[in-house]
């Protein structure tokens, strides 16, 4: 992460510092390996925070030691950067890790304060800060914990009731309709009128079962109406050059398939409106969008291209538009280009099969309305 890469560097700077104003000269580069491999250790503290702080406080000890046995050399100030690796240790270390990690650091203070003389107060108080660290990770970790373990029960209870509500309505008449409907072929050759009078049974039920989806759906979606509508797709997609004035929207689909899987269909739509929704927000002096569908009997491809500015090489693939996109093509067994354009601007170039394959290796094959 980019705030590692800045705590890297102002540690390594006040190594730095800190070497080009000592006054033992002797032990200039032994000191000055030490302040670097401090840290450089930081950068693993959040993978692997047991291994940094072995390395970082295992190469103090023997610096202390070496201090002790020579008794002419003088501390390091620019490792006050490794009070970070006891948070880190007891924030993302395992329980052994924490105590395992603890013990190393510990065995250092004792060290350090033999090579380095100090009053009570001052060993009181280099104890404290290091144990005051390690106290902060993990009483944040605990918290972290603590919030996450509600999410998840909370996100629980609701698969619960959603099971309950799911079984005691929608199965009561589905099972309804499924033993009606056997009925009613049973009858069908000997009693017409009353296969007639079976299917208005099963009429009724699924119209039962219609308005108990329909009230989940909107507990399910608290705060807004459930959106039953037909989803839009590619025939929608022209819609989009209407929408707006600025900038100006041209849009050109030519040889596609007579009919679309609806499931292509609309992640082309959704899709082609998420670019030019990013368009709008990000791309910076655009005055022009073009969105291109072109397709034939096995594929369709879509190319949505702005005129912007020129934008930087690699931008942050933070957002979660692009994501989004990603994973749409991706369950559509389909494949994403999104990139700056050759000359400038933005491109996002989809190509999806007609017969797209599901995630679980399925065809999706139903036609749009």
């Amino acid at each position: 992460m980019w705030r590692d890469w800045v705590l890297l560097g102002v540690a390594v700077s006040a190594s730095l510092i800190e070497a080009a104003l000592r006054t033992d000269r002797t032990w200039l580069p032994a000191a000055l390996v030490v302040s670097l491999v401090v840290a450089l250790s930081l950068l693993w503290r959040r993978t692997h925070p047991l291994a940094a702080v072995a390395v970082a406080f295992g190469t103090l000890i023997v610096f202390d030691v070496a201090r002790i046995v020579a008794s002419d050399a003088t501390g390091l100030m620019g490792i006050a950067a490794a009070l970070v690796l006891p948070y880190a240790l007891f924030r993302w270390g395992s329980g052994r890790e924490a105590a395992t990690g603890l013990g190393i650091i510990l065995v250092w203070l004792g060290v350090t304060h033999v090579a380095d003389p100090m009053t009570v107060p001052e060993v009181v108080a280099g104890y404290g800060f290091f144990l005051f660290s390690a106290a902060l990770g993990a009483s944040i970790r605990f918290h972290a914990s603590t919030r996450m373990r509600d999410i998840e029960q909370a996100e629980l209870r609701q698969r619960h009731d959603l099971a309950r509500d799911l079984h005691d309505t929608i199965g009561h008449h589905m099972s309804g309709i499924v033993i009606q409907a056997q009925a009613g072929r049973a009858v069908a050759g000997a009693d017409p009128d009353r296969a007639v009078a079976v299917l208005g049974t099963i009429e009724e039920a699924a119209t039962k079962a219609l308005a108990e989806m329909r009230t989940i759906v909107g507990v399910l979606r608290v705060g807004s109406e459930p959106d039953l509508a037909p989803q839009p797709g590619l025939p929608e997609i022209e819609r989009l050059a209407r929408s707006t004035d600025t900038p100006a929207i041209e849009v050109h689909v030519s040889g596609l398939p007579d009919e679309l899987p609806a499931a292509v269909s609309g992640a082309l739509y959704r899709i082609a409106q998420e670019a030019l929704t990013n368009a709008r927000r990000h791309a910076r002096n655009v005055t022009r969008v073009s969105i291109e569908v072109v397709g034939d009997a096995r594929r369709v491809r879509l190319t949505v291209r702005d005129d912007g500015a020129p934008v930087e090489a690699n931008p942050s693939p933070s957002g979660f538009g692009l994501i989004g996109m990603r994973e749409r093509v991706s369950l559509l067994g389909g494949t994403l280009l999104a990139g700056p354009g050759p000359d400038r601007g933005w491109v996002v170039e989809v190509t999806l099969p007609v017969r797209a394959t599901a995630a679980d290796g399925s065809r999706v094959s139903e036609p749009t309305a």
